[in-house]
């Protein structure tokens, strides 16, 4: 009985539904102001909208632009008898009269796009035309930066939508001094007259740098008069409306006539939305304002796939309103089978749940089972693989020294068989590098850049030279030629490649020596220099600024003989016992922070070791690390030094390679800080890097330079650059730990970091990112690359400063935490002490616990205003908001929110909002 009773409420809604009729009957009419695409837009929309109410009929007239025309046209649909007017008023004086006549007669009227000068109107529904004369004002002066001559062509002068365009236009570039508005037209709203009055406006002004157009139909206008005479090209074009279609703004964008178009938005179904709320008598606001945007070549194709999508879809909706009437009779009888339907599958579900419930139960039992049977399986399995376990660790044991000793062989044989495939390339590139370096017609960049490859050439073949060399001692096959040599005149002419590197980096430079020594010996003299340039290259590269490298030579006496001991010494670097065990063995590297092929040493050793020699090593915090090489001496008859052929010969890639890069770094231009420009600091120890990374930055923005991260830490809190650029693989503080360190301070976590990388593992990306890095790139990068994300970054932070400027709501990814608590907290300490007219940078620095540097730099990175700036507006806002709500007297206002005159409050008062208080107060009434 229950079932049939549901049955029956089922069949009573079904037949309440079918008989059912909505019967309200309205009559809308639209008295349009003029006949263009964008009205076109906004009838169809209108017309679409309708189609979703019964009983409404909706009427539209165009007055060509003509006010009297327009009022014949509302005097029409008051004849008529209309529900509701719908009016978009041609010019806002002419056309007051007759909309408050309709309004007057108890006709509802809902002004659209364009208002009146009067408040007798229901309901207003359009684009904040102030607002969008504003932004266009603000993207006009970030694309000239700052600085240039603008043209404005207007739409008819009394329609409030000009005027209001101009007025928000004029109070955006009021905030760019260098910014000017040279001239301005009315255009009617044409393209006509648009190209007649930019003719003229071409022939006054020799410099144009962008045209304001009030509509897209007047930019083409202004865009052909700039073409005819060769000028489109030195300025921007900049229109309203952002249609699709054809000759309209978004197809302009595409085109290049215009640079950008900001969307005025037409919300004919919003204004259909509206009637019905009111003629429904449902709550309805009495002013709705539409959003609006910029549409430029970033976003204009995907607006037009957006937009012709959208328009497939209006068509295929008016096909589909025609075949829903064929439908809903079908729907009527439809509906009682389904219900019908319905009833049969509640109780088919009811029935299928107590089945379900039953095979739960049954399968949760042997569920439990299999379990416990499988922890049984499980456990006797664990057994017997421990036991397996220890014994395949017991045969790895036995395999791991032969596995280890075929490993290194097999990586010495690689080694040294692409070192071999390496040379001749690197030959190839070395000698036509040689001849174009003797072209005296290469200009400076063209220079630096060949010199940059010439040295990184040099060091490649002395790379492989290493592997090879170093492959003939494993194979017992290395060469050894004594000829006798003055070893105090030698080093002391190697000493001088080094000097270079020591004024670079501040390092006290000493070579001390026994006097009254014989020094000749017999010895490999390209053996013993490579010995002397490896120790004393890995002193000065593991030196501090303003540290010591100290070489030593002297004689020594030993049971066997006379021998000769040099020792190489520098301070700040600290090797531990562990690593000193290992430090001469093959492929050994310190750390990964340590670079290098990891045979130097171990070459070092070899060639020691030829020469019948001993090398050692001790390190000490306070000492430093100190290399000790004792070579026996052999009786000679003939002296060979550096000055001498063979030297030359021999020598002359190490060293003509070392000079070069030394030459080249204190040939290095000084690089002066530039404000004007947006900065970038760079880090890395490696100078070539930071020298090729200068030379694709230099032009655009101003470079900083750090040699290593504590440097690049203190550059950074020094002069707080747009973004940083760190090498991760640096001695000392590294890139990820300069990165998390720069990130967790308040006066650097916003800045964007790139980190640099040679090694492409996953788990050092991980680090990096989770240090707070903006984005990695490995090397060896593209230069385009490198440009692209630097541009994207500074531009993403830029558009991050427009939020915080202007006080919008900020997306949590967008921002760190600590940089939103810290303008939260400085607007609110604005607030907290506005009424206090000696309130300066010091006093506001020293609540927010920074200097008045620091904080100047913070604030303006993250909001593009100084703090001064920021105090002004917002005491500019309060006075704003008092003389709209309070009786108080300009004067009074002026002091209350900190101002120490009222003339110069009216002064700042009448430059950020367009007119003076006392105005305002007329205005107001």
């Amino acid at each position: 009985m229950g079932y049939l009773r549901w049955i029956v409420i089922l069949f009573c809604f079904l037949g309440m539904v079918a008989c059912h009729q909505d019967v309200p009957h309205f009559r809308i009419g639209v008295a349009q102001c003029s006949d263009d695409s964008w009205r076109h837009k906004m009838n169809d929309e209108i017309l679409r909208e309708a189609m979703f109410y019964d009983g409404v009929a909706v009427e539209i007239r165009s007055a060509g632009d003509d006010n009297r025309k327009q009022a014949e046209d509302v005097r029409y649909f008051m004849d008529k008898g209309v529900d509701l007017l719908i009016i978009s008023a041609n010019e806002a004086a002419p056309m007051t009269p007759v909309v408050e006549e309709a309004y007057q007669k108890g006709i509802p009227v809902i002004l659209i796009d364009r208002k009146i000068l009067s408040d007798k109107y229901t309901a207003y529904i359009g684009a904040d035309n102030y607002e969008i004369g504003r932004a266009v004002g603000n993207y006009i002066a970030s694309s000239l930066q700052g600085k240039g001559n603008v043209v404005e062509l207007t739409g008819l002068g009394g329609a409030t939508p000009a005027m209001e365009r101009h007025q928000g236009f004029m109070a955006a570039i009021s905030n760019f001094p260098d910014i000017k508005l040279i001239d301005k037209a009315d255009a009617a709203w044409e393209s006509g007259p648009a190209e007649v009055e930019m003719d003229s406006m071409l022939c006054r002004h020799p410099k144009i740098d962008a045209v304001y157009a009030h509509n897209d139909r007047i930019a083409p206008g202004a865009y052909r008069a700039a073409k005819k005479v060769g000028r489109e090209k030195e300025m921007l074009f900049v229109g309203i409306d952002a249609l699709p279609g054809k000759g309209n703004g978004l197809e302009l964008v595409l085109d290049s006539v215009l640079n950008a178009t900001f969307i005025y938005p037409t919300n004919g179904d919003k204004v259909m939305q509206l009637a019905m709320n009111i003629l429904e008598k449902k709550p309805y606001p009495r002013e709705t304002v539409m959003n609006t945007a910029v549409v430029d070549h970033t976003n204009a194709h995907v607006m037009q796939l957006q937009t012709t999508h959208i328009s497939e879809l209006d068509q295929k909706i008016e096909t589909l309103n025609g075949r829903i009437g064929g439908y809903l009779s079908r729907v009527a009888t439809q509906q009682v089978v389904m219900y019908g339907g319905l009833v049969i599958l509640l109780l088919v579900a009811g029935l299928l749940l107590v089945v379900y419930k039953s095979l739960r139960s049954k399968n949760r039992l042997n569920r439990e089972l299999s379990e416990q049977k499988k922890q049984l399986e499980e456990q006797r399995d664990k057994l017997e693989g421990q036991r397996d376990k220890l014994e395949e660790q017991r045969d790895q044991l036995i395999q791991l020294s032969h596995q280890l000793e075929e490993a290194t062989h097999a990586k010495l044989v690689f080694f040294t068989n692409i070192s071999h495939d390496f040379r001749t390339p690197l030959t190839l590139v070395a000698d036509p590098v040689e001849h174009l370096l003797a072209d005296k017609t290469l200009d400076g960049d063209q220079h630096r850049m060949l010199m940059l490859i010439q040295r990184n050439v040099n060091i490649l073949l002395r790379l492989v030279n290493q592997i090879l060399d170093f492959r003939k001692y494993e194979n017992g096959m290395m060469e050894y030629t004594p000829v006798p040599v003055d070893i105090l005149s030698s080093f002391e002419g190697w000493n001088e490649s080094f000097l270079a590197a020591a004024r670079k980096k501040h390092i006290h430079f000493s070579f001390d020596k026994m006097a009254d020594t014989d020094y000749h010996t017999l010895a490999d003299v390209e053996k013993l220099e490579r010995i002397y340039f490896n120790l004393l290259s890995n002193a000065f590269k593991f030196t501090p600024e303003n540290g010591k490298v100290t070489v030593r030579l002297s004689p020594l006496t030993k049971e066997d003989g006379r021998w000769i001991r040099f020792t190489v010494a520098n301070t700040g670097s600290m090797i531990s016992v562990e690593h000193i065990r290992n430090i001469f063995d093959r492929f050994y590297r310190i750390d990964m922070h340590h670079a290098g092929s990891g045979i130097g040493l171990a070459l070092v050793k070899a060639f020691v070791e030829l020469h019948k020699g001993t090398i050692s090593v001790e390190s000490d915090e306070k000492q430093g690390t100190i290399f000790t090489v004792d070579l026996p001496m052999q009786t000679c008859e003939v002296t060979v030094s550096v000055d001498s052929p063979l030297f030359s010969s021999i020598g002359a890639s190490v060293s003509s390679a070392l000079n070069n890069a030394q030459v080249a770094e204190e040939e290095e231009p000084e690089k002066d800080y530039d404000s004007s420009k947006p900065s970038v600091l760079i880090i890395d120890d490696n100078a070539d890097i930071r020298s090729y990374v200068y030379s694709l930055l230099h032009t655009d923005y101003t470079v900083i330079e750090a040699a290593d991260g504590s440097d690049g830490i203190r550059k950074a809190m020094k002069y707080v650059p747009d973004l940083i650029i760190s090498d991760v693989m640096m001695p000392g503080i590294d890139g990820i730990e300069c990165c998390r360190r720069l990130k967790s301070e308040l006066q650097t976590c916003h800045i964007p970091v790139i980190l640099l990388t040679a090694c492409s593992l996953d788990e050092q990306r991980i680090q990096g990112y989770d240090g707070g890095a903006d984005s990695y790139i490995s090397k060896p990068f593209s230069s385009q690359l490198l440009l692209a994300r630097v541009r994207n970054l500074i531009d993403s932070h830029r558009r991050l400063k427009q939020f915080f400027g202007d006080g919008q709501t900020l997306v949590k990814e967008d921002v760190c935490d600590m940089d939103k608590n810290f303008v939260e907290k400085f607007k609110s300490l604005l607030d907290a002490k506005l009424g206090d007219s000696n309130l300066n940078v010091e006093d506001l620095g020293k609540d927010m616990g920074l200097s008045r540097v620091q904080l100047y730099r913070k604030i303006k990175s993250l909001t593009n205003y100084s703090p001064n700036e920021l105090l002004r507006i917002a005491r500019l806002k309060k006075a704003a908001s008092l003389l709209a709500s309070s009786d108080m007297t300009v004067a009074e206002i002026g002091y209350e929110v900190g101002f120490s005159s009222p003339s110069y409050f009216t002064k700042c008062y009448k430059e950020q909002f367009g007119e003076s208080p006392t105005d305002f107060l007329k205005r107001r009434g």
